[in-house]
């Protein structure tokens, strides 16, 4: 995996994740660029210094910022340790699953902004969806390094699990209630759709409610990122 820019790059290093090498812009006098060369060399990370000719061609998003790292492919993490996690700290649940996100920079944004709100982990499924790739570690600004994530073979088995450990489960869609009149504190996972498909009448079924943020434009939809957001955010404003 390729972990670009200075955010992402930073968040791999303190992250104790195994990077195999550290490529640095020589002669790039930037302060931040120092300062994780010093703290790569700290931690004995190999750090090779080349020109911005030989980074641009390594890079996939060509946004470097003068250094890339070269790292073990993404870690995904077990529902069950998620859980257990939940459990050992003695608070909450607080759950994302996502149906079918097909955009990297969706999830990344998703990812960013669900790190930010302390959810506990995300849930997403091993076919018909993005997983996460270096442009979503970029996109997320090396949040996607400091969540779990979990890869499942099937969404709703996974809400049939969490329902049978009382865990509530919400999807968004248009037609559910106003989400600031839904209780989303105690353990809760919420149902995220997919950009174009929304989320599946069966699995929209099989979950305890349906929320939904008003609208009072002309377009009748919100990116997925920017509606995972505002649930998230008001879930937070009521937990805490």
């Amino acid at each position: 995996m390729i972990v670009e820019g200075k955010n992402p790059v930073r968040e791999l290093i303190n992250s104790g994740k195994n990077i195999e090498k550290l490529y640095i812009e020589k002669n790039n006098n930037n302060h931040e660029l120092v300062e994780l060369s010093k703290k790569a060399k700290a931690q004995k990370i190999l750090v090779s210094f080349v020109d911005k000719v030989a980074l641009d061609k390594m890079s996939t998003t060509k946004k470097h910022q003068g250094i890339l790292a070269i790292a073990s492919d993404f870690e995904y993490t077990e529902l069950e340790t998620i859980l257990y996690n939940a459990k050992q700290e003695d608070k909450p649940l607080f759950l994302l699953i996502l149906d079918g996100i097909e955009d990297p920079h969706n999830l990344g944004s998703i990812i960013r902004v669900a790190e930010c709100t302390g959810v506990s982990g995300i849930v997403i499924p091993k076919h018909r969806a993005v997983g996460v790739t270096d442009t979503v570690v970029k996109i997320s600004e090396g949040a996607a390094l400091n969540i779990p994530v979990v890869k499942v073979t099937n969404i709703n088995d996974t809400i049939r699990d969490l329902k049978e450990q009382n865990v509530f489960v919400y999807c968004a869609d248009m037609d559910g209630e106003l989400v600031y009149n839904s209780n989303l504190t105690g353990d809760i996972a919420i149902v995220i759709g997919g950009e174009n498909t929304g989320v599946k009448q069966l699995t929209k079924k099989l979950c305890d409610g349906v929320i939904s943020l008003p609208q009072f434009g002309k377009i009748n939809s919100l990116n997925a990122s920017v509606a995972t957001g505002a649930i998230l955010y008001e879930a937070i404003r009521q937990r805490i």
